[in-house]
């Protein structure tokens, strides 16, 4: 295959890519949507927060049996369930290809991290490659529709504003370091991502139960689905605490040696630079907070929001908003209102 056949087919496996997880999301939509009749006695919300949980998820001390297509564990529901996944695997099979065929279309053939565009193109992947490898380990079927969504949306914005055409590397990213830097932070960033989708969950769980037991009526289905909050609280911290060393190891021992490399200098005061080292501190607050004084809950969730803010606004932001950056290879054009006075 030529350059060109490759460069086609990234384009066309990008496109195909953001049909299917356009699919799992309608799939992922229909199923909460069968999930949304009210939960049935048994389910109703308490204050104290004594309640017990069945494996799937929802709240009460003895849930009866729910009538057909409304319990989650009906065989509508749970063929939705089923075909969500596979369409999403799918998904990210095509997402990988297209990444493939980015790098194959360069000469020489190089990882696909040349621009912005390719960039976004692995972040959102390795979102996506992070929660169908979690799936089975946390329970994460409640995330589906949240975390599809999240992956189409950076996709249509990276197809629409931020694509670009095959070109070799710059000569500040033409390293080995270049491999294992983006690879250790694309990591850390997918993880973080999944992290705070987490914790927003937790938020709006916690204020409908609260909403739910002054009102002395049942959680929703679609909402009952999602874990309890304890849970959603140690589903955080736990991914978390697996993305920090990862952001740890690209930030502060990757990232420097790579521009000592390239710029013969460890620190360079670059906004990139302070933004990464900003959410490195973010996170390392949220960590030290909950390990020392016991932040748990609303807290940490808040401060963990904090945390994913910086890091996208360090991954997309900087590139619209600084003019200074040495990372301006990233490839993302500036505004012209932002020059406008």
């Amino acid at each position: 295959m030529t350059d060109a056949n490759w460069e086609a087919l990234s384009n066309q496996t990008v496109a195909a890519a953001g049909v299917l997880y356009f699919l799992a999301l309608l799939v992922h939509l229909a199923e909460w949507a069968a999930l949304r009749q009210p939960a049935v006695a048994g389910d109703l919300v308490t204050a104290g927060g004594g309640d017990t949980v069945a494996e799937g998820g929802y709240v009460g001390t003895a849930t009866p049996a729910a009538p057909a297509g409304a319990g989650e564990d009906s065989p509508r529901v749970a063929f939705l369930g089923r075909l969500g996944l596979m369409l999403t695997c799918l998904a990210a099979a095509f997402h990988f290809v297209a990444l493939v065929g980015r790098g194959m279309a360069a000469d020489p053939n190089r990882v696909p991290w040349g621009n912005m565009y390719e960039f976004t193109l692995t972040g959102s992947f390795i979102v996506a490659a992070l929660y169908l490898a979690l799936y089975r380990r946390f329970r994460l079927g409640w995330m589906g529709p949240l975390v599809v969504g999240f992956v189409i949306t950076v996709l249509m914005v990276a197809v629409i504003w931020l694509h670009d055409a095959v070109a070799p590397l710059s000569e500040a990213l033409n390293s080995p370091w270049l491999v294992i830097h983006v690879v250790s932070a694309a990591t850390a960033t997918g993880a973080f991502t999944l992290g705070g989708i987490a914790s927003i969950m937790y938020l709006v769980r916690m204020r409908a139960e609260r909403r739910a037991a002054a009102a002395g009526r049942p959680l929703g289905r679609w909402l009952a689905r999602v874990p309890q909050l304890d849970a959603l609280d140690r589903l955080a911290y736990r991914v978390h605490a697996f993305a920090f060393p990862v952001w740890t190891f690209a930030v502060l021992i990757t990232g420097p040696i790579w521009a000592h490399e390239a710029w013969s200098r460890y620190w360079n005061w670059d906004p990139k630079e302070v933004w990464a080292f900003i959410t490195w501190v973010v996170y390392a607050g949220y960590l030290h907070a909950r390990a020392t004084a016991g932040w748990k809950g609303r807290r940490a969730a808040m401060l963990a929001l904090v945390g994913v803010a910086t890091l996208w606004f360090n991954f997309i932001g900087i590139n619209y908003f600084s003019t200074s950056s040495q990372h301006s290879y990233a490839g993302l054009e500036r505004p012209a209102f932002l020059d406008q006075r």
